[in-house]
């Protein structure tokens, strides 16, 4: 994006909602998604009779910001969404708080009391840019309708540049109605921010020497990888060092599944071949991954036999921060795989990837599918089966996350949208409503547990009055899986709150919505009505049901070492 903007400066006063509409279509808004309410009616009488502005009405705010968050993800541009004061801005906190923590960039539009009122606790009122501040690259009060072009523009700079994230614009009601003359906006000068610095050709240098000398080297691929639309260069890179690469949660898709060098995902729910990998390896090189906890497990467990620790990242502030590391590269990532590149040798690393090739295959992800049982693992290797890997899956956050993470097979980029960081419940099927308005050509599917679709079901009536094309698929265990998981291996099954006894029945749910709904318990339907809602054109709802006793492996204890794994029956 580039950092000088210039508007048309108007002859007739026009007012600040007007200015706010026009400053988002100059940035080249799609969609916005959002919620009406008392403070923010001017901003939508200003949509009526604008036929370049669409708005998609959620029924949560919730949804809203969910739904940018999938078009942000899937697309790579920047999602936006809107909510009136007080209620409606804080219902929008969780989503903000799950933009921020997976990096997505975002433009999120408040309403606020007037500026008259501001501070008497008024109707509605709550001071959002204080609650959001950790949460955001950075918040705006608006109080004076002049400076809305500035801030839109700079707004949309802030959450497209660097290390991505969600801006917010908190607009008072009486400034989204002050008349004012829109005034060109000037090239942008944030003193202070420099979202992308120059490369240091000596840092590259050091991790490339390193590669040369490494014999057991691995990559962790992480969501910077997509974010910085790295994964052509990632691919060369990797072919040319001969590095095994273990791809985060956030950076399945970045690099080819089907690559003989993808050792899939590492940390608590990882395969055998890629923790063991990064447990044996001499040089760990993280590329756009942050060594969050859930990767590194016991962090002075982590990597033990690693003389050398290199972290490439566009934040600064990341390296060093959970992990010590002997190198480090701050810049882009394509840019920095770009430059190694030419310069790149492979390592001495035959050997190794024998190695690895002989651990992928003695120790493949499995499961019992012996009986007669419906498992959830056999519902998402067939999803992977009858979409090539090449459909944009959302999911929820649970046991059905992590299978999908195992055995969706993923060939390309931005297909995979889930919450990692801050790990959501309800984040599912909206981000999957957002990420079908992004991508109308894709097939778009939404993986979610019986828990996590009752934080979102409503929006199945957006779904269905604008025949929004997305396969909502809910793997029904009726009980919250992973917590179940974890009393169980955990806390000596000492079970607590659990059951989803009297949850609804999910295809008549989807049916008095208008969408059509079809269920599965055995392997014969699963294949049946999955083909069926896959010829079905418009939504769809299919509920497989599943055994509550299944588990998700391998999986590492907190507190345990990454190759202190349980791996269940096939220990």
């Amino acid at each position: 994006m580039s950092a000088s903007h210039t508007e048309k400066q108007t002859e007739n006063p026009i007012t600040g909602s007007e200015a706010l509409l026009r400053g988002l279509l100059s940035e080249g808004v799609e969609c916005v998604f959002g919620y009406p309410g008392g403070n923010v009616l001017y901003i939508y009488d200003a949509m009526v009779g604008n036929p370049d502005f669409k708005h998609l009405l959620t029924r949560h705010e919730q949804g809203a910001i969910h739904a940018a968050d999938g078009y942000a993800r899937s697309t790579g541009k920047i999602g936006v969404c809107i909510a009136t004061s007080g209620p409606g801005a804080t219902n929008l906190v969780t989503g903000i708080a799950t933009a921020f923590m997976d990096s997505v960039p975002l433009v999120i539009l408040t309403g606020n009391v007037p500026t008259t009122v501001m501070g008497t606790d008024a109707f509605q009122e709550a001071d959002i840019v204080s609650i959001t501040m950790p949460i955001t690259k950075h918040s705006y009060l608006v109080r004076d309708a002049n400076d809305l072009p500035r801030i839109i523009h700079e707004a949309f700079y802030l959450a497209g540049t660097g290390r991505k994230g969600p801006v917010l614009i908190d607009i008072p009601k009486d400034v989204s109605n002050q008349q004012i003359t829109a005034q060109p906006v000037e090239r942008i000068n944030l003193r202070g921010y420099h979202p992308e610095p120059a490369l240091n050709p000596a840092e590259i240098h050091s991790i490339i020497q390193a590669i040369a000398e490494s014999e057991k080297p691995v990559i962790i691929a992480g969501g910077g990888v997509i974010y910085s639309d790295a994964s052509k260069e990632l691919l060369e890179f990797v072919e040319k060092t001969r590095i095994p690469v273990a791809a985060t949660l956030l950076g399945l898709g970045g690099f080819p599944s089907s690559h003989e060098l993808c050792m899939g995902m590492p940390g608590m729910h990882g395969t055998y071949t890629a923790n063991m990998a990064i447990q044996q390896a001499d040089l760990i090189i993280s590329i756009g991954s942050r060594f969050d906890d859930r990767i590194t497990m016991k962090i002075d467990g982590f990597a033990p036999q690693a003389k050398k620790i290199a972290h490439i990242d566009i934040d600064p502030a990341e390296i060093g921060k959970n992990v010590h590391t002997e190198l480090s590269c701050v810049g882009d990532i394509k840019a920095v795989l770009a430059y190694a590149i030419p310069e790149a040798k492979p390592a001495r690393s035959d050997s190794w990837i024998r190695e690895i090739l002989q651990n992928k295959a003695a120790y493949p992800l499995r499961y019992d599918d012996s009986g007669s049982e419906l498992k959830p693992q056999y519902v998402i290797e067939m999803i992977s089966g009858t979409t090539g890997g090449e459909a944009i899956i959302t999911t929820d956050v649970g046991q059905h996350q992590m299978w999908t993470a195992q055995f969706y097979k993923f060939k390309q980029p931005r297909s995979l949208l889930t919450s990692g960081g801050l790990g959501t419940m309800g984040f599912g099927f909206p981000s999957a409503m957002g990420a079908q308005i992004g991508n109308p050509d894709r097939l778009v599917i939404s993986i979610n547990g019986d828990g996590g679709m009752q934080m979102c079901a409503q929006e199945m009536a957006v779904c269905a009055i604008h025949q929004i094309p997305v396969k909502i698929v809910v793997i029904n265990n009726q009980v919250l899986g992973m917590v179940k998981q974890w009393q169980e291996l955990i806390h000596e099954q000492r079970f607590s709150h659990i059951e989803l006894a009297g949850s609804p029945d999910f295809v008549k749910l989807a049916e008095a919505y208008g969408i059509k709904g079809l269920r599965a318990e055995t392997k014969a339907d699963a294949a049946r009505v999955w083909q069926e809602a896959l010829d079905t054109p418009g939504p769809v709802l299919v509920e497989f049901v599943v055994p509550k006793e299944e588990k998700v492996y391998p999986m590492v204890f907190s507190g345990t070492a990454l190759d202190q794994m349980v791996m269940g029956e096939f220990q």
